[in-house]
């Protein structure tokens, strides 16, 4: 037996938070009865369960890397029309999501899978999975001002944890420079924040890896289904982080 959200997230609905709005909601059925509370346990093999009035259905496992383009939504639908990841996800036929989210505007690795289990663990703020990114500026920040960064730096949702930073490019007449920025937290919009709180705001942002994950050459717009190998990694990675930080 198991918990209805958990077997909602393995049979690749949603991730586990969304499972439990769908329960939270009444969109859920257990051989034939409505339930609207968490901590419910069922037996996948034997209950009919239902969501939106369709029988669920176990799908293969499949996890996908792909370079998000700038101007792109991270999501699977959008009511106003505008392009979503999965457009870009000619060839996948499982009911793919995205594991969290890029900005609109921020390009780079983005993980998509209907492993609802492996989403979780991957976003859930006591892991502390690394991300990092690519910030184009205008001008060279002072090496004081990424120190603020690297300490931690007060923005309006609280102070951020102590982030890696460092100079990545600098042109050669330095009216631009990149620099390197990895995060240990998922804030919105936080990389872009931090920035222009030093008073560099972004003009380009792109994350190039997640865990030990790189996005390495994998052109703009293209996907790519990751090893057994990478997903154990990520797994296990998860795993030891969340056990150093706790």
């Amino acid at each position: 037996m198991e918990r209805l959200q958990k077997v909602l997230a393995q049979a690749g609905i949603a991730s586990r938070r969304k499972c439990e709005e769908l329960i939270l909601s009444g969109k859920v059925e257990v051989n034939g009865k409505v339930v609207t509370t968490l901590g419910v346990k069922v037996n996948p093999a034997k209950d009919e369960i239902r969501v939106n009035g369709k029988p669920i259905q176990f799908e293969k496992k499949v996890y996908v890397m792909l370079h998000k383009p700038k101007g792109v939504i991270t999501s699977v639908h959008d009511p106003q029309g505008r392009r979503v990841v999965t457009d870009y996800l000619k060839g996948i036929t499982e009911r793919v999501y995205p594991v969290g989210r890029l900005d609109y505007d921020t390009e780079g690795l983005l993980l998509l899978t209907n492993d609802g289990e492996f989403a979780n663990l991957l976003m859930h703020p006591s892991h502390h999975v690394p991300r990092t990114y690519l910030a184009y500026v205008k001008g060279v920040p002072h090496g004081s001002l990424l120190d603020k960064l690297r300490e931690g730096i007060m923005l309006e949702d609280g102070k951020t944890a102590p982030a890696e930073v460092e100079y990545y490019d600098v042109s050669p007449d330095q009216k631009e420079s990149v620099i390197s920025i990895t995060v240990y937290e998922g804030r919105n919009r936080q990389v872009r924040r931090m920035f222009e709180k030093i008073g560099y705001p972004v003009t380009r942002l792109k994350r190039i890896q997640f865990g030990p994950l790189v996005l390495g050459g994998l052109p703009r717009g293209k996907y790519r289904l990751l090893s057994d190998e990478e997903v154990k990694e990520l797994r296990d990675f998860a795993h030891k982080t969340n056990n150093v930080h706790n």
